[in-house]
Order: C-alpha cells, then sequence, then structure tokens
C-alpha cells in the first residue's frame, strides 16, 4: 500500500504546482462546489495508480486542484464507498493522499438521512460525532491505535457554528451513524438508530475520518439531510431523491463551504 501511495503522490505532485490548503471530500450531488475553483485542474481518479474508481451516480471521479476566493484547495469530486465492494482500507486511500501531500484541514461531506424528526430534507448537519456500524476499520490488520474521542474537530465545529450563526445559515448538529449499504435501512432499524444516539444515517465518511485522525488531519464533517429515513416518512427512498434535494440546496451548501474555506481553514493558529 505504502508504494502505491508513493505512485499516487508522484503523479499528482507532476501534474500540480500549488499547495492546498485543505482538502474537501464532496459527497453525493454536492460535487459542483469544486466547479467554483478558479485555474483548477481536474484529474481523473481512474489515470491515479492504485486509486479506486467510484461507480455511484453523483460522484463525477475527479480530484479537482485550484483557488476557491485565493485559497488553495482540493477536492474529491466522487469519493469510493464501502458498498461499492471495495476494501475499507482502498475507501481511505484518498485521506492518505491528502495527508501525504501535507494537507492540514479535511471537510468531508455527505448525503444522509434525517433519523432525528426535528430534523427535515434540505438541512445542513455539522456531524459533532458518528456511530461506525461498518464493523470495520480502515486500520484493521495496522498496529495503530487512533484516539476517537474529537473525531470531529469540536474547535472548528465551534467556530464553524459561530461563523453560520453571523452569517444567517442555518445548521444542526448531530451523530451520524453509518453503515455499510448499499440498501437503505429498515423502518425497524431506524428505530434503533434513533435510540442509539443518531440523528442521521449515512452510508460513507467513518472510513476518512477514522483514517484522517490516525493522520493527524484536522477534521470536520457536514452531512446535507436529503430525505426522511425510512419510517419516518411513508415515501420509498431513492438514490434520486437523494441528489435531487442535493441540488436544491446547493447555493446554501455551496456559501456554507466557502466561508467555512476562507474564515476557519485560513485563521490564524
Amino acid at each position: 500500500m505504502q508504494a502505491e501511495l508513493k505512485k499516487a503522490v508522484d503523479y499528482l505532485n507532476e501534474r500540480i504546482s500549488i499547495k492546498p490548503e485543505a482538502a474537501l471530500i464532496l459527497g453525493s450531488g454536492l460535487g459542483d462546489f469544486a466547479d467554483t475553483f478558479d485555474a483548477s485542474i481536474k484529474i481523473p481518479t481512474s489515470e491515479i495508480p492504485g486509486y479506486p474508481r467510484s461507480t455511484v451516480e453523483g460522484h463525477k471521479g475527479f480530484l479537482v486542484f485550484g483557488e476557491h476566493k485565493g485559497v488553495p484547495l482540493m477536492a474529491v469530486q466522487g469519493r469510493t464507498h464501502y458498498y461499492e465492494g471495495y476494501d475499507i482500507q482502498r475507501v481511505s486511500f484518498v485521506v492518505e493522499i491528502i495527508a501525504a501531500l501535507g494537507i492540514p484541514y479535511l471537510l468531508v461531506t455527505n448525503a444522509a438521512g434525517s433519523v432525528n424528526p426535528r430534523f427535515k430534507p434540505g438541512d445542513l448537519m455539522l456531524i459533532s460525532d458518528h456511530v461506525n456500524f461498518l464493523f470495520d476499520s480502515p486500520l484493521r490488520g495496522s498496529a495503530r491505535f487512533t484516539d476517537m474521542s474529537n473525531p470531529y474537530s469540536s474547535e472548528l465545529v465551534h467556530d464553524i457554528e459561530q461563523m453560520a450563526l453571523n452569517k444567517g445559515i442555518a445548521l444542526k448538529r448531530g451523530v451520524l451513524w453509518v453503515s455499510s449499504g448499499p440498501t437503505y435501512e429498515s423502518a425497524a432499524e431506524v428505530g434503533m438508530i434513533r435510540k442509539m444516539g443518531g440523528d442521521a444515517a449515512s452510508m460513507s465518511t467513518v472510513p476518512e475520518v477514522i483514517m484522517a485522525n490516525t493522520l493527524g488531519l484536522k477534521t470536520v464533517g457536514i452531512s446535507c439531510l436529503t430525505n426522511y429515513a425510512t419510517g419516518i416518512s411513508k415515501e420509498k427512498l431513492t438514490h434520486e431523491e437523494v441528489t435531487i434535494t442535493a441540488k436544491k440546496v446547493k447555493e446554501t451548501f455551496i456559501s456554507l463551504v466557502s466561508n467555512i474555506v476562507t474564515e476557519i481553514f485560513t485563521a490564524p493558529a
């Protein structure tokens, strides 16, 4: 894996000239933020040595390097998921690339179903913590033991909440429950998630956050709540609904991420 990582990083360094100050992993329907970059370089992930290819609609399959309002960034337009059949170490491979490029900040985003009935589709939820129901870890087989007492930087969460309040951007805060998918949760499973402290359900993010914490990246996460989870709504769930709702909140999402990048990630330490 380390040999593949070196090949991937060398491949990218030959093609980019900027040093990103932060990396963004953009979830289902949220990839358009990378289109706001100036002088961007889009590298197909299918061409990067060792990189697992995304096969999901709404995930374009590019690493995008460029500047947003003068801030150099890297964006992952199309993550890979555990349910696509990859080993979990492959799912978090991009985070190893981010760390090897010397990028200090990571913002992970995803589309998620609202389990908390007080959260509605179209809300943006700042992730305060997660429950790993994948029953797997990208560290499995290694000797690394990572502290997970603060996987989503409490300092960053506080700063983002204050910034959003000042800007008039509505934000929820909650716990993300992640399971393997690709099926959506049953009504009974959603009831269990609620009783066990989950506010939103997703099929991604946790492998990347575990790896980010291991490698020392300052990490924050945002869920775009695209639907009510099964049992809270009687509507059948589809991936099309997920991407449609994500598009509806596109402007608010871009505004929030833009302010995080320009005001939080670039603030003096």
